[in-house]
């Protein structure tokens, strides 16, 4: 059964970074809850190229919900860890991410439209029990219309969520980052338009390597 790939910037599958600093026991167990989550058979997942510079250590993977070989959203989540810790973030640990997909003109016209969104977001995390704080983040709508030889296109609406919050930390200082990613993954659903589904069915599924990477 496939799980979730992923890229570290510092060789968290091992004990050293590429810089000559000790991976932290507490990230390498997180980043192997990312690898070990198997989610609902609609989300693809990539490897991806970390952050360098926003934490001592990083991880990222990118996913796109994927429905008879159509992308219908895609995102990119990042883990972060500073063992110091970090004031903004009040913890060790932050997840960032990037949410994108095209809306239906009618839910496009909603004015509601993005604190909705926002909702998706929180409601997901908040929907599998899991406990967060500092969380902040910007709901985009953005139009684009067609002119020359590309008028025959009908106008378009994109809808981009950019957010970040710190889970809570459990057993050893380590977030549950499997439940967080199968909520964030919750997130590009709804926001693909896709069908809920009970949080216990969502976890029995692997998780497909997508077919098209980009």
């Amino acid at each position: 059964m496939a799980a979730a790939q992923g890229r570290t910037s510092d060789g968290a599958g091992g004990t050293d970074s590429a810089d000559g600093r000790t991976v932290p026991l507490a990230f390498r167990q997180a980043v192997d809850g990312l690898r070990g989550a198997r989610l609902r058979p609609e989300i693809e997942v990539d490897p991806t190229r970390p952050p360098q510079r926003l934490a001592p250590h990083a991880y990222a993977l990118e996913a796109a919900v994927v429905e008879n070989d159509q992308d219908l959203a895609d995102g990119r989540l990042v883990l972060l860890h500073d063992p110091a810790g970090h004031d903004a973030w009040q913890g060790t640990f932050r997840l960032v991410t990037l949410v994108r997909a095209e809306l239906e003109p009618e839910m496009a016209a909603d004015p509601l439209l993005p604190e909705v969104c926002w909702s998706w977001l929180t409601g997901a995390l908040e929907a599998r029990g899991l406990s967060y704080g500092e969380s902040s983040g910007t709901v985009t709508r953005a139009g684009s219309y067609y002119f020359g030889g590309l008028a025959q296109r009908l106008p378009a609406t994109q809808i981009e969520i950019r957010a970040s919050w710190t889970p809570r930390e459990g057993h050893g200082g380590v977030p549950d980052t499997a439940s967080h990613l199968a909520a964030w993954c919750d997130l590009l659903c709804q926001v693909a338009g896709l069908p809920p589904v009970p949080a216990a069915d969502a976890g029995v599924v692997s998780l497909p390597q997508r077919r098209d990477p980009r």
